[in-house]
């Protein structure tokens, strides 16, 4: 368990979204949506080499021409590019990574094992941190981030839900938003191949905004 440079994913400063896009129903698209409509105050970087732009927003060609490193970067590109894509932001002095990606060790077979982890392999000389494979994103509210492709924002408030389940974190999102209840934090882990439960524990525990912090809990990685 570490809770480093997780501030780059819960409170980044500037944030890419490759394979980011305006074709409908595309989670490439909701999640642009999304970062646009949260109030996150950062820089925002679509990436996608067919794109001159995308919401309106210039789009970037790829990793290596971003006019600086961002602290977070968001991935919904196919699986097989996803290892290349991390090496390349790790290169650059990205910390946190998200992988909204699916198709890696979820699928039970061995190229899905291999794909995950030479994503891991990829991160490690650089100490990037990545949530996912295969999740919904993240909600960071204290900071107007939705750096995911949920069907909606979050109002603010003390609880933080962390789920694997993406499925259930929009369940939860969608009961709570009639109710007026608030969050600090919604997560979809998903495969948990970095990012865990217990990470999430350590980092929250010392969050200033998080008063209390809410689990769906379906497979502990590290029992101990």
């Amino acid at each position: 368990m570490s809770v480093r440079n997780l501030g780059a994913i819960f409170r980044p400063r500037s944030v890419a979204l490759i394979g980011a896009t305006d074709r409908p129903g595309a989670a490439g698209r909701v999640t642009m949506q999304n970062l646009l409509a949260a109030g996150f105050e950062g820089s925002i970087f679509p990436v996608n080499p067919k794109h001159k732009a995308v919401a309106g927003i210039p789009a970037y060609l790829d990793v290596k021409s971003l006019p600086l490193a961002p602290d977070l970067a968001v991935i919904c590109t196919p699986p097989q590019v996803v290892p290349q894509l991390i090496a390349e932001l790790g290169a650059r002095g990205t910390k946190g990574a998200i992988v909204i990606t699916a198709g890696f060790a979820e699928l039970g077979n061995e190229d899905g094992r291999r794909l995950q982890q030479a994503m891991l392999d990829a991160a490690r000389p650089h100490l990037l941190r990545i949530v996912g494979p295969n999740c919904l994103g993240v909600l960071s509210t204290p900071v107007g981030l939705n750096a995911s492709f949920a069907p909606g924002n979050a109002e603010k408030g003390g609880i933080a839900f962390i789920a694997q389940s993406g499925a259930m974190v929009t369940t939860v999102l969608d009961w709570a938003s009639t109710r007026s209840i608030g969050f600090s934090h919604l997560v979809s882990l998903g495969d948990m191949a970095d990012v865990d439960f217990g990470d999430m524990l350590d980092y929250l525990a010392s969050d200033p905004a998080t008063s209390a912090v809410l689990l769906y809990i379906e497979a502990v990685t590290n029992p101990r």
